[in-house]
């Protein structure tokens, strides 16, 4: 098989199925041609950090956003979390303002969000890659067909895990999780279009609850200055 990511191996077992697919090289191809002529967010070495920091047996909640960060700097890999010394977008100010009213957490002067990944924290984006400047740009060329996968893949562990599915493009891909043994907790969108509806939702307090219902330690969600 070739293009085949350089995934932890339990991530690479567990989706070794997709990679035999022809969606998987027809995707790369396109993502290869694209880096030829334009700028594509992230950079190549972080398409995957999500599957890195984050291994398939240590994942406990998982994050689903829709498309990276597509300005200079922002995306690396991990949905809505920017690197050291970029500015948190509108959304991870409004998730950090939210942290403080449910969980007392300070606002950090950073929006890194590598801490939680390492608590198994899987926090992906249906789409891994766009081009710069250019929201949704690579949407419909097979990144959700794999992205689906990874949400079927955790589905089927019999280790339980929580999914946290903000907004209706999320929730969209509750039917792709057994609701019988994971939890699924559903809110709005910390987009500033929805911030109303996020506000006072107290979705990371409702992590924590559903993690120490299933026997599981809590997320620290505390993200460090820098």
């Amino acid at each position: 098989m070739a293009n085949v990511p350089n995934l932890p191996p339990d991530w690479r077992t567990a989706l070794s199925a997709e990679f035999a697919k022809p969606y998987w090289d027809e995707l790369q191809t396109f993502v290869a041609e694209e880096r030829k002529t334009q700028q594509v967010f992230p950079p190549e070495a972080e398409v995957f950090s999500a599957f890195e920091l984050t291994p398939y047996n240590s994942v406990r909640l998982v994050i689903l956003g829709q498309d990276p960060y597509h300005d200079d700097g922002q995306a690396h890999g991990l949905c809505f979390s920017v690197k050291p010394g970029v500015s948190a977008p509108p959304s991870l100010g409004n998730m950090f303002k939210e942290l403080k009213a449910d969980l007392g957490c300070k606002v950090p002067n950073n929006g890194y969000l590598v801490p939680w990944a390492q608590q198994g924290v899987l926090m992906i984006n249906a789409v891994l890659t766009v081009r710069a400047h250019t929201p949704n740009s690579h949407k419909d060329h097979g990144w959700e067909t794999f992205t689906d996968a990874v949400i079927r893949a955790v589905s089927d562990r019999p280790d339980p895990a929580v999914f946290l599915l903000w907004g209706k493009y999320a929730q969209k891909k509750k039917k792709l999780i057994d609701a019988k043994r994971h939890t699924v907790i559903e809110g709005a969108h910390p987009s500033p279009l929805s911030a109303k509806l996020f506000f006072g939702s107290k979705p990371f307090s409702k992590v924590n609850d559903a993690l120490a219902a299933l026997g599981k330690a809590p997320i620290d969600w505390q993200i460090p200055n820098l």
